[in-house]
């Protein structure tokens, strides 16, 4: 398996109106796009060759509560992009790693993904993403 780059830095936030001002008018950053996954809100925030991401639950079973609950608004976890996504969860599978998704999920963009356990990762929450063609 090969990892490309950091594909986002995600960033669980309470306030996501508060939170993207601050990444536009204080850091300079435009807004990629916005969506809604489930009962999570994201938006994304080109920095060169990575993104940042910021979470904010939607409603009551978003793991974003529970993560802000425990932890705060913080970084939430890590995504690496790789080019085949089914090839490196059978990779890490053969390792003995323990997957959150034995198969990948639509995420951002449109985006095939699949989180590890954090058990295998100590305690990081890493998610791995193949992004469509031609993004």
């Amino acid at each position: 398996m090969k990892l490309k780059r950091v594909e986002h830095v995600a960033i669980a936030v309470r306030d996501m109106r508060a939170s993207m001002k601050m990444l536009e008018e204080t850091l300079g950053l435009e807004l990629d796009y916005e969506e809604r996954i489930g009962d999570t809100r994201l938006a994304m925030y080109p920095v060169g060759e990575t993104s940042i991401e910021l979470l904010q639950a939607e409603g009551p079973t978003s793991q974003v509560n529970g993560w802000i609950e425990d932890n705060g608004e913080s970084i939430y976890h890590l995504c690496f992009e790789v080019d085949d996504i089914d090839a490196a969860l059978a990779e890490l599978k053969g390792k003995g790693v323990k997957l959150v998704d034995e198969t990948p999920r639509t995420g951002h963009g449109g985006s095939r993904i699949a989180f590890l356990d954090p058990a295998s990762t100590g305690g990081i929450v890493i998610e791995l993403a193949e992004l469509p063609a031609g993004h």
